[in-house]
């Protein structure tokens, strides 16, 4: 077909369009990547509640992105050359990725109700130092939850969920060989020197302010969680809706082709 100036402008927008996708696929590749890694090392809190789901929506970005930035490529060659099978290709895969976008975007947004104060307590509560693991997945629940709550608490000057009272005010495997009169919480919620040091052991054990972090943990663990379930989830959705008006608009285009 001659190209006329409607068609080059139609050609124009739907490469630049597949740049965009291109560009926002790398995007989402890396920020999935970045979450899978688990920076924060969170992962074990989620393994023990065996939600993994927040990782395999990441999992499913990751590849959806990849996807993506390929994809546009074929895309755009397929446009710049009028190439009917290319296009119907690009079409056709496009769309499969799509639907594994739309399954991680929908995943990620779903898991940020679990993260509320009383998931991590009551995980605390019953994995932390617990002293009778039954089974080999109980084992390494406690081994995990408890390291992460080993490392979370001194990393980020806090202790338990909502504050030290909780380790006091509920029942939990750590009081089962820690009397209150002996350490009334783990010695990771004293207050330490730069050489890692307990300031006071008996202001700590009283819960002298100033011996102990008086702040919990909960931001810290949900922050972090939340804002990667948001960025996979709506970051996801702005390229979906974004490369919903270039399918369309590629649609069109096929259609217009000469065979």
């Amino acid at each position: 077909m001659s190209k006329s100036t409607g068609v080059r402008v139609v050609q124009g927008l739907l490469i630049f369009g597949n740049v965009v996708i291109m560009l926002s696929g790398l995007a989402l590749t890396a920020e999935c990547i970045f979450h899978v890694s688990d920076q924060h090392n969170l992962w074990p809190f989620l393994a023990a509640a065996d939600n993994s789901d927040i990782f395999a929506a990441a999992w499913i970005g990751l590849f959806a992105g990849f996807c993506l930035f390929c994809l546009s490529i074929v895309g755009i060659f397929g446009i710049m050359k009028s190439a009917k099978k290319v296009i119907l290709t690009y079409l056709i895969l496009m769309l499969i990725v799509y639907i594994f976008e739309v399954a991680s975007c929908i995943t990620a947004a779903t898991q940020r109700d679990f993260f509320v104060p009383n998931f991590f307590l009551k995980q605390m509560l019953q994995l932390y130092g617990n002293p009778n693991p039954l089974t080999e997945a109980e084992i390494r629940n406690t081994f995990g939850v408890t390291n992460a709550w080993n490392r979370v608490m001194p990393d980020n000057d806090c202790c338990g969920v909502n504050g030290p009272r909780d380790w006091v005010q509920h029942n939990s495997a750590f009081r089962v060989v820690n009397s209150d009169s002996r350490f009334p919480w783990p010695r990771q919620c004293c207050t330490t020197d730069q050489f890692g040091r307990m300031l006071n052991v008996t202001g700590c054990k009283l819960g002298i302010p100033g011996y102990v972090y008086e702040q919990g943990c909960f931001d810290f663990i949900a922050g972090p969680m939340d804002r990667h379930v948001w960025g996979v989830a709506w970051f996801g959705f702005a390229i979906l809706c974004w490369t919903f008006f270039v399918l369309v608009g590629t649609m069109y285009y096929y259609a217009i082709l000469d065979n």
